[in-house]
């Protein structure tokens, strides 16, 4: 067998070493635009292209007679690699490019939520001018205010949070405008979590549930990044997550997941993420990507037991209801290791080690520890930094304070350069005061 794996990031690094675990033997193929070397040293060939060349990336796939695909990041989706792989009979892990817009257009996505009457929605406007969406944001008082487009998970900001009060959310949206039309969502109040899905167009096999941590300082205080690291406990749920409110968050998705076919004509084939937020009325969405996340993928993907060759053909086939998707019942936290000064002004170039290299990442999911690399590069033998995240370091326990113990002293221990993480997340201090802040909520409602 024969897969193509579309990415170089530390979420394509997470799948690499899932399908490479296959029993089935997979060869594995990979095109990126810079040479990751944990996925180049799993993969049979590489080639070095514009991840959203969705002609290169589908000649490339025919000329290798792929058998499967599995897209990784936004922007291929976005750009239509997912359909040219179709096109060229190679099914793809990804959906389409107008089944993608739950993810690349966020307007489209409230207005998708709204007309198929799937719960979870805000009071929500899609602005092009900036006196209505003035208007709107004095009409709501507390607001979040997303760029419509893209943003690499860096444009959203939110009164309470990066917006002081109504006149830097006006400034904000004035800002956005020039370049896009712009989302005004109500602020919800709650804790953050991610629930992401395989799914195969009809059915939904879910992952556990994760907490990513965007700020990029500790004490969830600094500017937003693509996200600092996260953890999930051992089992499905997060600690502060209720059985029903995690039903809720899965019926919610199942039912955008059936209203696909009736609003694009395709069903959505490849991995849903919920960002939800946990508010004192349940979970409400903040936004979907048609992707794993990163960091969130690295949790997950390491605590997968089945097939992962065996769940993607389910998922381009439409048989997922016919297996049963099987995760290891530890719990994880991920770190990034990330280069100083970003994610304002990263230190790019920067010669890093790690000790053990990229080998220690096919220990499986039994192991303790397992370390991806993401956004490096490597030149003559040696790894150097770009200007995003650099290595993340996943630790596996029975427990989230035993996990972070692995990940933190690793990151202490193994990894060398100018690098900078943060110690918190996964401690048990953090981890309480998510269970303390909902406890709270519930109280008052």
């Amino acid at each position: 067998m024969k897969i193509l794996l579309v990415g170089g990031g530390g979420r394509e690094h997470a799948v690499a070493a899932a399908i490479k675990r296959s029993p089935q033997k997979p060869l594995l193929y990979t095109v990126m635009s810079k040479k990751n070397p944990g996925i180049a040293a799993l993969s049979e060939e590489v080639l070095i292209s514009d991840e959203k060349d969705a002609f290169t990336i589908a000649s490339f796939a025919k000329e290798k007679g792929i058998d499967m695909a599995f897209i990784g990041p936004e922007a291929p989706l976005s750009a239509g690699v997912s359909d040219a792989l179709w096109a060229a009979g190679v099914p793809a892990v990804g959906p389409k490019m107008n089944c993608a817009k739950i993810e690349t257009d966020k307007a489209w996505a409230r207005k998708f939520i709204e007309k198929h009457g799937i719960e979870g929605n805000p009071k929500y406007g899609v602005f092009t001018d900036y006196e209505p969406a003035a208007a709107f944001i004095d009409q709501l008082s507390d607001v979040a205010v997303k760029p419509a487009g893209l943003t690499g998970g860096k444009g959203v900001k939110v009164m309470g949070d990066q917006l002081p009060d109504i006149a830097a959310a006006k400034e904000y949206t004035k800002e956005v405008l020039k370049g896009d039309s712009v989302v005004i969502e109500e602020r919800f109040v709650g804790e953050e979590f991610t629930l992401q899905a395989f799914v195969d167009g009809k059915h939904l096999a879910f992952c556990p549930t994760a907490q990513d941590h965007k700020r990029a300082y500790e004490g969830d205080v600094g500017p937003n990044t693509g996200g600092m690291g996260a953890y999930t406990n051992a089992g499905a749920l997060l600690p502060f997550i209720t059985p029903e409110e995690y039903e809720k968050a899965k019926q919610i998705m199942q039912a955008t997941v059936a209203a696909f076919p009736n609003e694009t004509g395709d069903e959505f084939k490849g991995i849903l993420y919920g960002q939800f937020i946990l508010t004192q009325n349940g979970p409400k969405l903040i936004e979907y990507n048609a992707r794993f996340g990163d960091p969130e993928a690295m949790n997950v993907l390491s605590l997968l037991e089945s097939d992962m060759a065996a769940v993607m053909k389910a998922v381009v086939t439409g048989t997922l209801d016919q297996m049963t998707v099987e995760f290891s019942k530890k719990a994880t936290v991920c770190k990034y290791a990330v280069p100083a000064g970003y994610p304002d002004n990263p230190e790019k170039d920067a010669e890093i080690t790690v000790l053990g290299g990229a080998g220690n990442v096919l220990k499986g999911p039994e192991a303790d520890l397992i370390v991806y690399y993401s956004a490096v590069y490597e030149k003559d033998g040696k790894i150097y930094t770009t200007s995003s995240r650099s290595v993340g370091v996943v630790g596996l326990a029975a427990t989230i304070e035993k996990a972070e113990t692995i990940s933190q002293d690793a990151l202490d221990k193994t990894i060398k350069g100018s690098l900078f993480f943060r110690r918190d997340i996964g401690t048990p201090a953090l981890v309480q005061k998510r269970i303390d802040h909902m406890n709270k909520l519930r109280g008052q409602k």
